[in-house]
């Protein structure tokens, strides 16, 4: 048994018997046992912004927690749902935060980002942010499924086999997903190879 176990079956036990519970009673009950695992989650999503981020991981777990009470999405069907939802939550704050950055800031145009990691990529600039965005908005007209992988895998850090299990799909199927979004995402951003 890994250490990972005891809140992945907690987190599971919450979420089957959360029938009847508010979203924000589930979330408190949530919160002790998942809050590591989001700080950790907003670390990624901060440890390669520019060092004077005025965002810290504590803040954005927080203001992903007030998101998701918030929420009208429906709720959360097991764990990857869960940290799925809580990705996404991350995912818009910092594109929030990108706009707020880009009206403050003279000029600014779009300039394209690379694709060629798995996982997060620096976002030392909001451009780079917001045209990844748009690219991403672009493609969940052509399948809103791969655009949720990318979200999922680039934006909140999730594995192959999380992504699968908060999108309810096997591990091929994102894979698959994964793979051709990023193709099409790099010809929609000018990227070359």
């Amino acid at each position: 048994m890994d250490a990972e176990t005891p809140s992945r079956h907690e987190i599971t036990a919450i979420l089957d018997g959360a029938a009847g519970l508010t979203r924000e009673e589930v979330l408190r009950r949530l919160a002790p046992i998942v809050y590591d695992e989001l700080r950790q989650l907003a670390a990624v999503h901060l440890g390669k912004e520019r060092p004077e981020h005025t965002l810290q991981p504590t803040a954005l777990v927080n203001e992903a927690y007030l998101r998701l009470v918030g929420d009208a999405q429906p709720p959360w069907r097991n764990r990857g749902a869960f940290f799925g939802a809580a990705a996404q939550a991350m995912h818009r704050i910092l594109i929030d935060h990108a706009k707020r950055r880009m009206r403050q800031k003279r000029g600014g145009g779009a300039v394209p980002i690379s694709l060629s990691r798995v996982g997060p990529t620096s976002w030392d600039e909001p451009e780079r942010l917001l045209a990844l965005n748009e690219a991403l908005c672009r493609l969940v007209e052509v399948d809103a499924r791969s655009a949720e992988v990318v979200k999922l895998r680039y934006f909140g850090g999730l594995s192959i086999a999380q992504t699968a299990e908060a999108l309810g799909v096997s591990d091929r199927t994102v894979k698959r997903e994964w793979s051709f979004a990023r193709a099409w995402l790099r010809r929609e951003l000018g990227e070359d190879g």
